[in-house]
């Protein structure tokens, strides 16, 4: 299920409980509830998610959610956030001291690691589509211009090679979504062999993991 391959990378070193059984923390509650919102604006987006759905299930009530995050747009401004950062921190471990060339093929190789969950490769497009918004568009471009820079520092090559770095990662985007990888059609396959191996294979498709929402509480059930 999503929300388990979610949980991998959200929950991962978050206590459920504080230390002894006592009480989450606010720190730790506002990271349940960015997991949960994590799930429910992959499939909604801004406009199509309810923060209903999101404490739901996150296993708290709407009041108590709003005083972790003022507003449904600040906890999807804080979604966005959260996947360009994990994006950089994932090339960042990727490339380890490698630099030129072989650092961006290490960063390129792994991406099909972040693409094998599919709230990130959603969240991701939900980012680019909901830049109607100007806050929405100003998170975007921030995060982006974060890892374009982590990027350029890591490898230390010119700026061309980076671009096109990015470019294949919006076309690695674009077949995942597609699910151009099991489209025996030539046109598609052409597309396909630009990707690295896996790299292709979608995160969307009917034995990908669900996309439907497991029942509430699945990130694990809190008091207030």
């Amino acid at each position: 299920m999503l929300d388990k391959v979610v949980s991998g990378h959200y929950l991962r070193g978050m206590a459920t409980r504080a230390e002894g059984g006592g009480r989450m923390s606010a720190e730790q509650r506002r990271a349940s509830v960015l997991a949960a919102a994590v799930v429910e604006f992959a499939h909604g987006g801004l406009t199509g998610t309810s923060t209903e759905s999101i404490a739901l299930r996150a296993g708290i009530s709407q009041p108590y959610l709003f005083r972790l995050y003022p507003t449904k747009k600040a906890l999807f401004l804080a979604v966005i956030a959260d996947t360009f950062h994990r994006t950089a921190t994932h090339f960042e471990q990727a490339a380890g001291e490698l630099t030129g060339e072989a650092a961006l093929d290490a960063m390129k190789e792994s991406y099909q690691e972040l693409l094998a969950d599919p709230a990130y490769l959603l969240n991701q497009l939900q980012a680019y589509s909901g830049c109607y918004d100007a806050e929405v568009q100003a998170a975007t471009r921030t995060g982006f211009h974060r890892l374009w820079d982590t990027v350029l520092r890591i490898t230390g090559l010119p700026v061309d090679d980076v671009r096109q770095f990015f470019a294949y990662g919006m076309l690695f985007n674009i077949i995942a979504a597609m699910d151009l990888a099991v489209l025996d059609e030539q046109w598609a396959q052409m597309i396909c062999l630009a990707a690295p191996p896996g790299s292709a294979a979608s995160v969307l498709r009917p034995d990908a993991p669900s996309l439907d929402r497991p029942a509430p509480g699945a990130l694990g059930p809190h008091t207030t």
